[in-house]
């Protein structure tokens, strides 16, 4: 059943970020591969004769980074050329999804994860992946977010996301604040900042995606965490339950913490308001730790997890599988496009991915040279809690997950109280979703 596969997904999940997070490394005949060597016959390749590759992406602030990957995956495959060519976050879908219908789009793909992805495997867009060299050593529960429902592989997964509280730490010490080791120390804390003209959070409900990401990381705390989706997936209680109507009603209670003018707010403005100290924290995703460092490299950056509302309860970082690398089942070089796939299950392409990216790398061993990564680390395998809309409610027309952002936002404008919002949720999820115990 649907739900009991979800459950064993989750628990599995967890297990593998703890693996990264110790360092264990598998043997090498088991292990990641070293980078693959060049094919062919010696001599250099003319332009002319170079093959070509497009590679797409929503990440348009890790062009920096990707075309620094594609240089070392060069060294050994100087006769493949690779354009990283990303697309506006929020307009990526609709791009992809379009020229994918036109038979055409990139090479390589960026697939978003779970039921996105997986939709576009489902309806033969992508080529399956299982063949390729280094794949089998990356946990299983990881590329769960890109196998298809014929239980074949096509998305490479190359990072483990997770959502956390970002502080200024010259701020806290500025105005005698610790790391907050309860939810009420976290309300101090943001009073405080308030008191003293500093925005407690950046935030903004301008863009959908922000509102899933904020309540995945905060709500886990009042509707009960990986226990409260384990009896979601397995039919013991819904969306319209006391606990998850608790959470959007934190949300709620949460706005008067929130810059001014938060609803015409996005992504881009949050950034700014944390990066030149106008606000003191932002809830957000580990990709934002290098975006941020590059903006203000003086920036006294830190993190905590989500601390517990009971006294006697327990930190959470939410964490999933963020995104895989496919190819395209319609682009006429495929052959290359598997070796630059191969690559991404190399260990070298791992380090990139950590020390660059500053992300947690799915390869087994990897470890970051980054203390603010390696810290997330350990926090996300001591802490985790799945982001329910993402991995498990990210399905039916439109998503659940994006029905969630909708209705938040028509919260935070006035338009929707927070049992309407999970009213409107829980509408969703009975159009597509079964649990297990029905």
């Amino acid at each position: 059943m649907k739900g009991t596969k979800t459950m064993k997904s989750a628990i599995a999940l967890a297990a593998a970020i703890s693996l990264i997070a110790t360092g264990c490394s598998s043997p090498s005949k088991d292990g990641a591969q070293e980078a693959p060597a060049a094919n062919g016959g010696g001599g250099k390749k003319t332009e002319a004769q170079k093959v070509k590759l497009t590679m797409g992406s929503w990440r348009t602030e890790d062009k920096e980074v990707y075309e620094k990957i594609i240089k070392a995956f060069n060294k050994t495959n100087p006769d493949i050329e690779v354009e990283f060519k990303p697309t506006k976050n929020t307009e990526y879908n609709t791009v992809l999804n379009t020229a994918l219908q036109t038979g055409s789009g990139p090479d390589i793909i960026h697939l978003r994860p779970y039921a996105a992805g997986i939709a576009l495997a489902d309806a033969k867009y992508l080529e399956p992946l299982d063949s390729v060299k280094g794949l089998e050593a990356i946990p299983k529960e990881a590329k769960m977010a890109a196998t298809g429902k014929d239980g074949k592989v096509y998305g490479v997964p190359t990072v483990y996301s997770s959502t956390q509280i970002f502080y200024n730490k010259k701020l806290f010490k500025k105005f005698n604040l610790s790391e907050p080791k309860t939810w009420d120390e976290l309300m101090k804390a943001a009073d405080t900042l308030k008191q003293n003209k500093i925005a407690p959070f950046a935030f903004g409900s301008k863009e959908g995606w922000i509102l899933s990401l904020t309540h995945g990381a905060l709500g886990p705390q009042f509707y009960g965490g990986t226990e409260f989706v384990n009896n979601l997936l397995a039919g013991k209680t819904n969306f319209k339950s006391k606990e998850f109507t608790d959470s959007i009603t934190m949300l709620q209670d949460l706005t008067k913490y929130f810059p001014e003018n938060y609803t015409g707010l996005g992504m881009d403005d949050m950034r700014n308001l944390f990066v030149t100290e106008q606000a003191g924290m932002i809830v957000m995703g580990d990709w934002e730790i290098a975006v941020m460092k590059k903006m203000n490299p003086d920036l006294d950056l830190d993190l905590f997890p989500v601390p517990p509302v009971k006294a006697d309860g327990k930190a959470s970082v939410t964490n999933w599988v963020d995104g895989s690398f496919a190819v395209n089942a319609a682009s006429k070089n495929k052959e290359a496009a598997m070796k630059f796939i191969e690559f991404m299950t190399t260990k070298e392409f791992g380090k990139m991915v950590a020390d660059d990216l500053k992300k947690p790398s799915t390869i087994p061993g990897v470890e970051s040279s980054d203390l603010l990564v390696a810290k997330m680390i350990q926090l996300a395998a001591a802490n985790s809690t799945p982001y329910a809309m993402v991995v498990y409610f990210s399905a039916g027309n439109p998503t659940t997950k994006s029905t969630l952002e909708t209705a938040l936002q028509g919260m935070f404008l006035g338009k929707e109280k927070t049992d309407t919002v999970t009213d409107i949720v829980q509408k969703s999820a009975d159009s597509w979703f079964k649990p297990a115990a029905k």
